[in-house]
């Protein structure tokens, strides 16, 4: 990947171009990532109330708690006024797979996954959250993980 920049009193404003041949995961999770940096933040309500502008980013966990969603960071919970598949499709160039029917994680924010004797799948967060997967979703998870530990031996 170049990373090329120009300074030129014509511009106004930054303005960020993407070129490749085609259309790949590699060019779709990169304008993911720009969309989030720039125009992707959300806002939320802390366990106070105090309304709250989250980054997808420092997000470990989107989830359905009753008849609300919930947003998880390192630190605090929000509730959000989006629904769940709202967040799954407005995220998933960033980073983010749902894991069950009520919880969608930032895979970029796993330790690991604990496979028990029983079949149940623990998802292990870097923050220590531990959450559960269902089997349908299973090999998702697993490809998108193995995919980005690929992207990170290409680097070194």
């Amino acid at each position: 990947m170049q990373i090329k920049s120009e300074i030129n009193e014509k511009y106004k404003e930054i303005e960020v171009h993407v070129c490749h041949d085609k259309m790949n995961e590699e060019v779709k999770s990169v304008m993911g990532q720009l969309h989030a940096l720039f125009d992707a933040s959300l806002t939320g309500t802390d366990e106070v109330g105090n309304r709250c502008v989250i980054h997808p980013s420092e997000v470990t966990s989107f989830y359905a708690e009753g008849q609300r969603v919930m947003a998880r960071d390192d630190t605090k919970t929000y509730v959000i006024s989006k629904k769940l598949y709202e967040l799954e499709k407005d995220y998933e160039n960033l980073c983010f797979v749902r894991i069950s029917k009520s919880e969608i994680v930032n895979y970029k924010k796993i330790r690991s996954l604990d496979v028990s004797l029983t079949g149940t799948i623990k998802v292990i967060m870097k923050n220590g959250y531990e959450t559960y997967t269902s089997r349908r979703n299973v090999a998702k998870l697993k490809e998108l993980l193995l995919r980005g530990k690929k992207s990170e031996h290409d680097k070194e």
